[in-house]
């Protein structure tokens, strides 16, 4: 063989290597809680803004929201089935979320819709905040998942028994739920 020969052999044989992908170590799987957040905006006319944060804890989801511009009082609070906040009364998100066809209820209800988390209660001064372990929803790739899901905040309290959403008038605040960046 020809030095020109072996040089051309060589240099078929690098770009070869340098395309075909090499064996990696696995990806070790994290063992940080899964975690989600959903950042409220405004329905049209409305001054509400907030953020809820979701973190899978062995029991179930914890539920921390802080939101403010809420009238005084209880507000309805829900997962809903779209992660769609589009329309100006976000009614894009569509009902609450219900993936085992549950009657609506409060969050402690033992039938209830995973998405049914009750009332939030804004202070005097419009600030709401909520605090609470949820059994029913999941962060993981399941049916009660509520990732690419939506949480409204309604202009009324929730009663906890009309069917088939609480009676707590329109849709105030909207937000997506999704994954935080360490998941």
């Amino acid at each position: 063989m020809n030095s020109l020969t072996s040089w051309l052999i060589a240099l078929i044989f690098l770009s070869l290597t340098a395309i075909t992908p090499r064996a990696q170590a696995p990806e070790e799987k994290s063992s940080a809680p899964l975690k989600a957040i959903a950042l409220l905006h405004p329905t049209e006319g409305n001054k509400i803004s907030g953020m809820v944060t979701f973190t899978e804890v062995a029991d179930g989801v914890q539920v921390h929201a802080e939101i403010t511009g809420l009238t005084p009082g209880k507000h309805g609070f829900h997962v809903h089935e779209f992660g769609d906040c589009s329309a100006s009364d976000a009614s894009s998100a569509g009902a609450h979320f219900n993936p085992t066809n549950q009657p609506h209820a409060g969050p402690d209800a033992d039938a209830r819709h995973v998405g049914d988390m009750g009332n939030i209660e804004a202070d005097a001064s419009g600030m709401g905040k909520l605090d609470y372990l949820d059994h029913n929803m999941s962060l993981a790739n399941d049916e009660q998942s509520i990732i690419g899901r939506s949480v409204v905040v309604h202009a009324k309290a929730d009663d906890l028994k009309s069917q088939p959403a609480g009676d707590s008038a329109a849709r105030v605040a909207c937000g997506v739920i999704g994954r935080t960046k360490n998941q």
